[in-house]
C-alpha cells in the first residue's frame, strides 16, 4: 500500500477532465504544495505502481475503464515574482499567472490567454499560440528561463532551456520519466492596460475560431499540426465536419477539435479519431498523428 497521506481510492477522473471523460482511478491523491508533489512521486516510484501526473486534465483523454495506479493531481500554487523573473509551480493554472502577471505589468505570458494548462503541461507540449499579428507562432519557450526538476534518480536538479529540447508541441518529457516542480520566467516591462487589450483579442480569436469548452467540453486539437497544410483542413477536404459517433463529434466550427456533445464515452471519442484517420488517409494520403495523449485502460 502506498505511505501516502489523503490517499483517495476509486475517485472518477471525468470531472478532472476538459473533456469530460474518463473512468475511476485505482489511486488519487492532490498534491497542494511543491513538497506534497515529490514525496509523493518518490513513494509511487519506490512502490512501481503506474502514476500519472495530471495538471488542467487538458490534451488528454482517459479511458472509460480508468487508470491502474495512482494519478496525482497537481494542484500547487506558488508563485515569486523578482524584478522581471517569475518562478511558478509546476501546478500554477497559466491562466492565473497572466493575470498575476498583468498585475504586476510584466509581458509575455497574456499570449497564452484562454488556453486550459498548467505551467507543467505548458512545458510539456511547449504551449503555443498565434502571434498578435495572427502570422507567426509563439511559444513558451520563448519567455522560459529554467525549471526545477526530479530526474529519474528522484535527485532536484535545475536545467535550463535548452536540456527541454523544446519543438512544436514536443519536449524532453515526452522521452523521460522527469517531474517540473517548478519553472522561472524572464517576461517584459507592458502597462496593464496594453496586456488586457491583447488578453481580450486573444480570446475573442479563440471564440471566433475554436468551440468553446464551456459549451462543448474537448481535450484541444486532436491531431498534430502539418505543415502547410493544417490537420483541420484535411478534415474537411475529407467531409467529416459535423459527423457523430455516439456523444462525440468533429467540431462544426474546428475540425481538428472532437468535441463532448453530451455524454461521449473515451470508446466513442477513440472510435471517432480511428475513422478520421482512414478517411484522411484515404481521400489525401496524409497520415494524421495523434497530439493528444491516451491515458489508462480503454
Amino acid at each position: 500500500m502506498l505511505k501516502i497521506n489523503n490517499l483517495q481510492t476509486n475517485i472518477p477522473l471525468a470531472p478532472y477532465t476538459t473533456y469530460k471523460i474518463g473512468g475511476l482511478a485505482d489511486y488519487f491523491f492532490i498534491a497542494k504544495t511543491k513538497e506534497d508533489l515529490i514525496s509523493a512521486v518518490v513513494e509511487v516510484r519506490k512502490s512501481n505502481i503506474p502514476y500519472f501526473i495530471l495538471g488542467s486534465g487538458a490534451n488528454i483523454l482517459i479511458g472509460d475503464k480508468g487508470f491502474r495506479g495512482l494519478v496525482i493531481k497537481n494542484e500547487t500554487n506558488s508563485v515569486s515574482i523578482s524584478g522581471n523573473t517569475v518562478t511558478a509551480d509546476s501546478g500554477v493554472i497559466v491562466a492565473d499567472l497572466i493575470e498575476v502577471t498583468k498585475d504586476k505589468n510584466l509581458s509575455g505570458m497574456e499570449h497564452f490567454a484562454g488556453i486550459p494548462s498548467t505551467i507543467g503541461g505548458a512545458l510539456w507540449q511547449n504551449l503555443h499560440f498565434l502571434s498578435p499579428s495572427r502570422k507567426e507562432t509563439v511559444f513558451i519557450d520563448s519567455i522560459f528561463n529554467s525549471a526545477e526538476i526530479l530526474d529519474e534518480n528522484n535527485e532536484i536538479q535545475t536545467v535550463n532551456k535548452d536540456f527541454f529540447k523544446f519543438g512544436y508541441d514536443e519536449s524532453i518529457l515526452h522521452n523521460r520519466n522527469l517531474l517540473v516542480t517548478e519553472a522561472t520566467f524572464t517576461l517584459t516591462p507592458k502597462d496593464k492596460e496594453s496586456k488586457q487589450k491583447q488578453i481580450e483579442e486573444n480570446l475573442r480569436w479563440r471564440s471566433e475560431k475554436q468551440p468553446q469548452l464551456v459549451e462543448f467540453p474537448s481535450c484541444g486539437s486532436v491531431f498534430k499540426k502539418i505543415e502547410g497544410v493544417g490537420a483541420g483542413r484535411l478534415i474537411e477536404k475529407a467531409r467529416l465536419k459535423g459527423y457523430k459517433i455516439g456523444g462525440a463529434q468533429v467540431s462544426e466550427k474546428h475540425a481538428n477539435y472532437i468535441v463532448n456533445i453530451g455524454g461521449a464515452t473515451a470508446r466513442d471519442v477513440s472510435t471517432l479519431i480511428s475513422l478520421v484517420k482512414l478517411k484522411v488517409k484515404e481521400d489525401s494520403g496524409y497520415n494524421l498523428e495523434l497530439e493528444i495523449k491516451l491515458i489508462g485502460e480503454f
